[in-house]
């Protein structure tokens, strides 16, 4: 038998005690791929970093170069801050970032941190960054109607001392907070009421959807002032850069949360942040952030002054390519041919609409759910949408990182959303009183010298106008995940006018239909569906454990 012979990993030798020594930190010692453990961020990141420029194995360079200073019994990250480890790394660091000017570097170690009691407007102010992973505290499962010291949950700015503004602001906050603890039970009655249960369903299905469907119709009373808990994985380099936006905010809470994330992050990786306090480096940084927002603030109070906004629809496709779709069809052949990009798009122009699709159709396939999505073809083209919207649905839609987001300030002059279920079961008056406290207070705010708070005061139900930049493969994700009957009807609303859009504002037939998964159903009880399956998946997992 001839030809080459097949490659045999041989398991890299390390004596006994090596083997002890490296144990507590690797996750096998006899394969080639293996995680690291027990290590802090900051002692893994130098690892890496020396990895980079050394011919030895990662665990023979540990051997070599670190495991006499990190104790044998393992390391947990917060516990050796002082250790002769984490200052070695440190030392490591800062040669790599001063001799090699290699910021990726800090692209080697993650923190987990958590923000807890942060109101709304500090939450997108964490959420902006695209490279980084968040969780936040859901208005769809959480009521909030518990206190904290026998205040309700949301910030006071400190912006406004202790004067007759802030006691107009409590005043306010604390209504808006009572009418929507009233409504909740009342709601969950009307809901109840007019979705009976049925029989198929248990009491448990049927009270948690019910659940959600009065807390999502309630949220609009909630200011963005409310506070919530945010959950943050990311790397030193995302952090680095989350933490110069924040020093540079004009809000007094997003600084004094930086100050609080900055001094955690140094418990568990502190050569990852050295430069973001530093007046030289971070401190220029931030003063540039703040200078230039600055400057463009004052140039469109002075170009745009007095012009008053154009009525919109909810939705509007304002960019688009229209050669979009067959720039799509020559992306998806470009790997299955030996054509350049130009000729392959003279070919695409040549065929037929019915050929473009069947080559997209082709090039997306049989999708067995909404997860299995087309490659990067779908990336050669892309839609920015202009969206006026209510507050609570800009919140979902925000989340969204792999596209380009921006959006204005929130403001009570948009007008608000009015749930018809509120107007079925007796509650305009109370949530027109809610609206107009927000709206007055947000005036007195803004006119009183404290434009930069005023936003604390508005209730998520006002209108916030955003745009969303994205090209067709991300478009897919959102649109068939945004749509899902489960969702939340205000962002369903605006993702169903998008995919609409795409197919005939753009006139992308052929991509639109590849997003099989968007769903333009009309749904009554959004989260029964998604409540059957979750009790299906717990018994189902009951059953397996029991056997």
């Amino acid at each position: 038998m001839s030809g080459v012979l097949p490659t045999v990993h041989v398991p890299e030798e390390f004596t006994a005690e090596e083997r002890t020594r490296l144990e507590p930190f690797f996750s096998n010692l006899d394969r080639h791929v293996f995680a690291l453990t027990n290590l802090p961020e900051t002692v893994k990141g130098a690892l890496f970093a020396r990895y980079s420029r050394s011919a030895k194995s990662l665990r023979r360079l540990f051997l070599d170069e670190f495991a006499d200073k990190v104790p044998h019994t393992g390391v947990q990250p917060g516990s050796v801050s002082g250790s002769t480890a984490v200052e070695r790394a440190e030392r490591l660091y800062a040669r790599v970032f001063s001799e090699y000017g290699d910021d990726s570097v800090a692209q080697l170690g993650g923190a987990h941190v958590a923000c807890e009691y942060v109101s709304n407007v500090l939450t997108k102010v964490l959420e902006w960054g695209r490279l980084m992973a968040y969780l936040e505290q859901s208005t769809r499962y959480v009521p909030y109607t518990d206190k904290r010291n026998g205040q309700w949950r949301y910030h006071v700015p400190v912006e406004l001392g202790e004067g007759a503004l802030r006691t107009e602001y409590v005043r306010t906050m604390d209504a808006a907070f009572e009418c929507y603890a009233a409504w909740i039970p009342r709601m969950q009655e009307h809901f109840a009421a007019r979705h009976p249960r049925g029989a198929s369903d248990s009491e448990a299905v049927h009270r948690a959807a019910i659940r959600a469907k009065a807390l999502d119709t309630l949220r609009g009373l909630l200011p963005a002032a409310t506070q919530s808990n945010v959950g943050i994985f990311g790397t030193g380099q995302g952090y680095e850069a989350l933490l110069l936006r924040m020093r540079a905010s004009p809000l007094q809470e997003v600084r004094d949360c930086a100050d609080d994330i900055l001094r955690e992050l140094r418990t568990v990786m502190p050569a990852f942040l050295t430069r973001v306090d530093q007046p030289e480096r971070g401190g220029r940084w931030t003063e540039y952030l703040g200078s230039t927002r600055t400057a463009v603030e004052r140039v469109a109070a002075e170009l745009l002054g007095g012009v008053e906004a154009a009525p919109a629809e909810e939705v509007t496709l304002t960019g688009f390519d229209a050669e979009g779709e067959i720039k799509v069809v020559a992306a998806a052949l470009y790997a299955a041919s030996a054509l350049p990009d130009h000729q392959l798009q003279d070919v695409a122009r040549r065929l037929t609409p019915d050929e473009r699709a069947r080559v997209l159709r082709a090039y997306v396939g049989e999708r067995a759910n909404r997860r299995h999505r087309p490659g990067r073809a779908f990336e050669r083209t892309s839609y920015r949408f202009d969206v006026l919207t209510d507050y609570g649905a800009f919140r979902d839609l925000q989340r969204h990182r792999l596209l380009t987001i921006e959006w204005q300030p929130l403001s009570s002059r948009h007008g608000f959303t009015e749930p018809a279920a509120i107007v079925e079961a007796g509650g305009r008056d109370d949530w027109q009183r809610v609206m107009d406290g927000s709206a007055a207070l947000y005036e007195r705010l803004h006119s009183g010298g404290f434009a930069g708070v005023a936003p604390y005061a508005v209730a998520m139900a006002y209108r916030v106008r955003f745009y969303m930049d994205m090209n067709a493969r991300e478009a897919m994700h959102v649109i068939e995940l945004r749509s899902a009957p489960q969702g939340h009807p205000a962002y369903r609303r605006v993702c169903q006018r998008m995919h609409r859009l795409i197919a005939d504002g753009a006139g992308h037939h052929a991509i639109a239909a590849a997003m099989a998964f968007a769903d333009h159903t009309h749904v009554e009880l959004e989260r029964l569906s998604a409540e059957r399956a979750l009790e299906a998946r717990r018994a189902r997992l009951e059953n397996e454990a029991v056997g």
